[in-house]
């Protein structure tokens, strides 16, 4: 038996029953698998507050694009509204705190002091472009001759004479030009200002909404802001309470002390145009307004009026105009511009013209108000931005 026991045989044949004994015990109990992942081990390729910031960028782009017709009056409402908050804080204090009464007061006050004025100035401007425009008719017909203050002006009578002569003086010649300039032939520029009434409707209704907007601004303001301050604040962490900080005062300087600056220098120059006899004064007065909005744009009209009078024969009332444009420039600049904005707002050309020109092409009339205004606030925002990367370096 020991020697059975011993052999090879027997040794074979018991490693092989061991084989399979531990065969069938992995087979019973087979290892482990690793364990399976679940949806909450996963990481996000999105977290919750850049989804959320991605979700409401995507409703507000819908939304400017549904409501597109009324992103114009609700501008121009926020801009009136930030620029005289200050105004209505005081009405609302002489009503008790009634917001409904202060508001109904104030844009009652926007009608009266800017809408009904503007309106009626826009009116008898028209009436002077019509003329202006059947003048352009009869020269392009007839042709016109130089103008005897034409030749008078000094130092370039001659080859304003020519060019004169050369664009007006024979028939068809504006017509020529005015195709050459604007690809648009004159009578039918002339027909389009005829017409121009014809828009009035949709200006009346694009009011009506900046009116009705206005309103609200003013009644519910302050809850306004509270809610853009939350949402803000989780959109532009840490960067939310300088630039809630930079809009209201980016605001409230650029439109006073750039558009209703301006709207003023119309006026007084307008008025200076009127005494000192100027063809048509309201329309060169208008001019005035809306190239002082561009930084040495008012010296340079009533400077070309001056010539005009003094090259027509009228050297009194050229002089005058001249002296009275220097000493309301420097009555502005020294004197109002900084009481009422604090120093002059250093806002740079270029801005400023693509602001005026493009507000003016998008929004209309009311782009006199928020173009400028989105270009400070644009350029406010970036030095604001550059000033922190510098401070961070």
């Amino acid at each position: 038996m020991r020697l059975l026991a011993s052999s090879p045989t027997v040794r074979v044949r018991s490693e092989q029953v061991s084989v399979r004994s531990a065969k069938t015990e992995v087979a019973v109990n087979p290892a482990p698998l690793p364990a399976r992942k679940t949806s909450s081990d996963r990481h996000a390729l999105v977290g919750p507050a850049s989804a959320a910031r991605w979700l409401l960028l995507v409703i507000l782009l819908a939304s400017a694009y549904f409501f597109y017709g009324f992103l114009v009056p609700l501008l121009a409402a926020m801009v009136i509204g930030f620029a005289s908050w200050p105004l209505y804080r005081r009405l609302l204090k002489t009503v008790d705190g009634n917001r409904t009464v202060a508001a109904t007061i104030a844009i009652l006050l926007v009608v009266s002091f800017i809408i009904v004025p503007i309106s009626l100035t826009a009116i008898y401007a028209v009436g002077e472009v019509k003329t202006w425009g059947a003048w352009a008719l009869k020269a392009n017909e007839l042709g016109a001759p130089v103008p005897d203050w034409l030749m008078q002006v000094p130092l370039a009578g001659a080859w304003l004479s020519s060019h004169w002569d050369q664009y007006v003086g024979h028939p068809g010649a504006l017509g020529e030009l005015v195709q050459l300039i604007s690809g648009a032939n004159i009578g039918t520029i002339y027909r389009g200002i005829l017409v121009i009434g014809a828009s009035a409707f949709h200006g009346i209704l694009t009011l009506l909404f900046m009116l009705i907007s206005l309103f609200f601004v003013y009644r519910d303001g302050d809850r306004i802001v509270a809610q853009l301050d939350v949402v803000g604040g989780r959109i532009l962490p840490g960067r939310w309470e300088r630039v809630s900080r930079l809009v209201p005062m980016t605001i409230s300087a650029t439109v006073t002390g750039m558009t209703v600056i301006a709207v003023g220098e119309g006026i007084v120059l307008g008025l200076a145009y009127w005494i000192a006899g100027v063809p048509s004064p309201v329309t060169l007065g208008i001019i005035t307004g809306f190239m002082a909005l561009i930084p040495g744009g008012a010296p340079l009209s009533f400077t070309l009026v001056s010539i005009y009078l003094v090259a027509r024969g009228s050297f009194v009332a050229g002089i005058g105009l001249l002296l009275w444009g220097t000493v309301e420039l420097f009555v502005v600049d020294k004197t109002l511009r900084p009481r009422l904005v604090g120093g002059p707002i250093k806002l740079p050309f270029l801005p400023t013209f693509f602001g005026l020109v493009g507000g003016v092409k998008t929004m209309g009339l009311l782009g006199l108000f928020v173009g400028p205004v989105l270009m400070a606030l644009l350029v406010a925002i970036w030095r604001e931005w550059l000033l922190e990367a510098q401070q961070d370096t």
